[in-house]
């Protein structure tokens, strides 16, 4: 019986998994379902506690701790979710207090930027960096910062919150605004980008992985939804590079998938918007640890507030 493991969630607009991970970063058991938030919060949270519970019998015991990477804004310490807009819903979600209530151990939350931050910092692309951005793009983009060698999270947690920042006069309509970066490098945005260009375009063929798969193919219509998509992307991370100068900037999701359609557009957009400077400081990479990054990013707020990661 293995008493000395986390459980870890990470909540997605998309998917949901439960992980059972040890304090080195192992993953020893997973859970995956489709999220389906507009099904509210209470059928998705009684999900969520199930396979926790599922969890909790394969490995036989209750865990150390429970470890929460969920999209923001948040209040990170009190776990408070506070309506995340990949998540309708979810509007002042007392998370942290419901998952104590279930689970007697310590609870961690974390916004999935941050959490992904730290998950590449700790095992990916950004060992060995005292300054790196990872950016989630999937059915949001947010992003989690490491400055001078911690994280940060600015005065009222919504350090990282990039998906709102404008790029555009007019785009997407994602995160309570036209032309945020969000419309530009989500799988949301991308999607609305691809109906609002081609209307008779389904909601299936509009994708970003059917778009992806039509680009493959040499489709005119889909290598011009990733033209625009990459021109407000390209110009998104220049702002990043040009204000925090880091060494990094890590793409994870939709950013490691599509580099070819998307990423590698939007850097040429990027190399004539940045400052030299900041731009030669700085790489723009996949996340490394590729499509294992949500299950080690659900452990991470434990490692980081909990100081649990043994090294």
């Amino acid at each position: 019986m293995n008493r000395d493991w986390i459980i870890g969630l990470d909540i997605g607009g998309t998917k949901t998994a439960v992980v059972a991970g040890d304090a080195r970063g192992n993953v020893l058991h997973r859970e995956q379902f489709p999220s389906e938030p507009g099904r509210g919060f209470e059928d998705m949270f009684a999900r969520i506690t199930g396979a926790m519970g599922r969890v909790a019998g394969e490995m036989q015991s209750q865990p150390r701790a429970v470890s929460v990477s969920v999209g923001g804004p948040l209040d990170v310490l009190k776990g408070i979710v506070l309506s995340p807009p990949n998540l309708p819903g979810w509007t002042r979600v007392p998370l942290k207090d419901l998952l104590a209530a279930r689970f007697r151990a310590p609870v961690y939350v974390e916004h999935d930027g941050n959490a992904g931050a730290l998950a590449e910092w700790y095992f990916g692309a950004g060992k060995g960096c005292r300054s790196l951005v990872f950016m989630t793009m999937g059915t949001g983009v947010g992003a989690g910062f490491i400055l001078d060698g911690r994280l940060y999270r600015g005065a009222s947690d919504t350090a990282g919150e990039i998906g709102h920042v404008r790029v555009a006069e007019e785009g997407p309509d994602c995160y309570g605004k036209s032309g945020s970066l969000e419309g530009y490098g989500s799988g949301t945005g991308i999607a609305r980008m691809a109906r609002a260009m081609f209307p008779s375009l389904t909601p299936e063929e509009a994708s970003p992985v059917a778009l992806h798969e039509a680009w493959k193919k040499g489709s005119p219509q889909a290598r011009d939804v990733f033209a625009a998509a990459a021109r407000g992307l390209g110009r998104g991370l220049a702002i990043i590079a040009d204000t925090l100068n880091p060494e990094r900037i890590i793409l994870g999701g939709l950013g490691m998938r599509l580099w070819e359609a998307l990423v590698a557009p939007a850097l040429r957009v990027y190399e004539a918007e940045a400052i030299p400077e900041a731009r030669a400081a700085c790489r723009i990479v996949p996340a490394q640890l590729g499509e294992r990054i949500g299950d080690l990013a659900s452990l991470c707020a434990a490692y980081d507030q909990g100081k649990m990661l043994e090294t």
